[in-house]
């Protein structure tokens, strides 16, 4: 059988090498990408390769068109993706009173006009095959809302929505369009947060691990999931129901 193919944006550390680790062992061709090639990239190459799985890697910025037309390029030499995870995702703290212009329009650009950036050529394909699987992180943020993070929150809950409008066009041709919600995840996008106190805000009493997200990708990456679109599936220890 021809091996599937799978894009995780982001997936040079934490969550979205989870989740590129996860789809390899589950015997996608999964295409890592990062801003740019450094320790960490060639770090989640080898830890596919010593695990078995199968990786190449490929540099873009997702908040810039002009960077993410090497996807198209790379389809119109290898043909389609089965499965994209939109992870990349950056954080600019701070209250909105004084939140930088360059703050918020970078934090929108990563984590939602990357999403359309990349989504837009990818679904045109698989639209074409009938089939595909497109997996967005969002964030407990982006349901709740975060002080200090107006932003981010923002950029998230966009996610959300674009998961159920896109999930509502193509589900007749045989893909499926879900979103994932980490809560507190032991992660460096954590750093300078104070864990202890959060810890006691969870029900669950700890924070979540990036293997336990890309759990639920995997699942909704697979067969298994053909049925399940449009939802909105929450990895955070019960912090929001």
């Amino acid at each position: 059988m021809e091996k599937k193919t799978a894009l995780v944006t982001g997936a040079s550390k934490g969550i979205g090498r989870a989740i590129a680790l996860a789809l390899a062992r589950d015997g996608f061709h999964v295409i890592v990408n990062c801003r740019k090639d450094g320790p960490d990239a060639q770090a989640a190459l080898a830890e596919i390769a010593r695990a078995g799985g199968s990786a190449e890697l490929l540099c873009f910025d997702v908040g810039k068109k002009e960077s993410t037309d090497v996807v198209t390029a790379w389809m119109e030499k290898n043909g389609p993706l089965y499965a994209l995870v939109n992870n990349a995702g950056i954080r600019a703290d701070s209250l909105m009173v004084w939140m930088k212009d360059e703050d918020w329009h970078g934090v929108i650009d990563t984590n939602l006009t990357g999403f359309y950036n990349i989504t837009r050529p990818v679904i045109k394909e698989m639209l074409l095959q009938r089939k595909g699987r497109v997996v967005n992180i969002s964030s407990t943020a982006g349901q709740a809302g975060q002080a200090g993070q107006v932003n981010y929150s923002a950029a998230k809950a966009g996610l959300i929505g674009a998961t159920k409008a896109l999930a509502s066009e193509v589900g007749k041709r045989g893909i499926t369009v879900n979103a994932v919600t980490p809560g507190f995840i032991d992660t460096a996008m954590l750093e300078g947060l104070p864990i202890e106190e959060i810890k006691k805000r969870i029900p669950a009493g700890r924070l979540g691990t990036p293997e336990e997200v890309a759990a639920v990708v995997s699942f909704l990456c697979s067969q298994g999931a053909a049925y399940v679109t449009g939802a909105v599936i929450p990895v955070n220890g019960g912090i929001y129901m």
